[in-house]
């Protein structure tokens, strides 16, 4: 009798639960390895976003620190002030004796505001750190309003000649004395302007009534120039407040940016104090 012998393969219903039970075991380790992963790119692309932020904000801040006395303007995303190059005290009185240097009598050395003048002796010398000349920047007396400054009020175009013991300016009458014989001397406006998801600098442009609140009037303005200062910025959740007179002798302006990248968000609030005396 011929007696077939049939080899059996498959597993059996021990070896199915084995196997499920180590699928579930390594699905689970997977799983307790990739949420601290994710995490972890979650943290670093926040703190990126963080770092950007606040770089761009410090850099706002240094400049804004410099910022002509009443010169800031805020609307919305839009932030403008004119810088200061240098500054000191004009002489208000003559003096009695020594060499003029304004001209041929002392009194020639005082700043003058009942009639126009092109000459005033510096009060212990402009800053040894101001680079010379600094022809066609613009002196200003006296900015307690920013209307003054922006519409040219108060200021002069500074004429070749100046020196750290004396500025030349083209004639003038200023309106008003300082009440600390203050002035100073400032550059083009510089603007920080948060659209189309980009943090901008604007400056190189001449001064406006106005305050520049679009993208096509800054770039419509002769001898701009811009620059970028961050991306990937939530323009409609990044905003510049201003409150004038909040510690007394300064101005509060409260800088918000929000940055967004692959699902990631963070937002940061910045304050910086201006000096509001003139």
């Amino acid at each position: 009798m011929l007696i077939l012998r049939l080899k059996q393969s498959g597993f059996t219903l021990i070896e199915a639960i084995a196997v499920i039970i180590i699928t579930a075991i390594l699905g689970a380790l997977a799983s307790s390895f990739s949420l601290p992963i994710k995490a972890y790119f979650a943290a670093t692309a926040r703190a990126d976003l963080t770092d950007v932020a606040d770089t761009a904000m410090r850099r706002m801040a240094r400049e804004l620190h410099a910022a002509l006395p009443n010169s800031v303007r805020v609307s919305g995303s839009y932030i403008e002030f004119l810088p200061t190059i240098t500054g000191g005290r004009y002489r208000a009185s003559a003096a009695v004796s020594g060499s003029a240097i304004c001209g041929g009598i002392l009194a020639q050395d005082v700043l003058d505001f009942t009639s126009t003048d092109t000459c005033f002796e510096v009060i212990g010398g402009l800053s040894a750190s101001t680079t010379f000349p600094v022809v066609n920047n613009e002196l200003v007396v006296y900015n307690n309003d920013p209307s003054y400054v922006y519409n040219g009020t108060n200021v002069a175009t500074i004429a070749s000649g100046t020196a750290t013991n004396f500025v030349k300016f083209n004639t003038k009458q200023f309106p008003m004395p300082s009440p600390s014989q203050r002035f100073q001397i400032i550059d083009k406006p510089v603007s920080f302007v948060c659209d189309d998801s980009t943090l901008w600098r604007y400056t190189g442009y001449a001064r406006q009534s106005a305050q520049p609140v679009s993208l096509a009037t800054l770039n419509g303005l002769a001898g701009r120039t811009f620059s970028r200062l961050a991306t990937g910025i939530d323009c409609t959740n990044s905003r510049f407040s201003y409150a004038s007179g909040g510690t007394g002798r300064a101005d509060l302006i409260v800088m918000k940016l929000s940055l967004t990248s692959g699902g990631n968000s963070v937002t940061l609030l910045h304050q910086v104090h201006v000096q509001n005396v003139p």
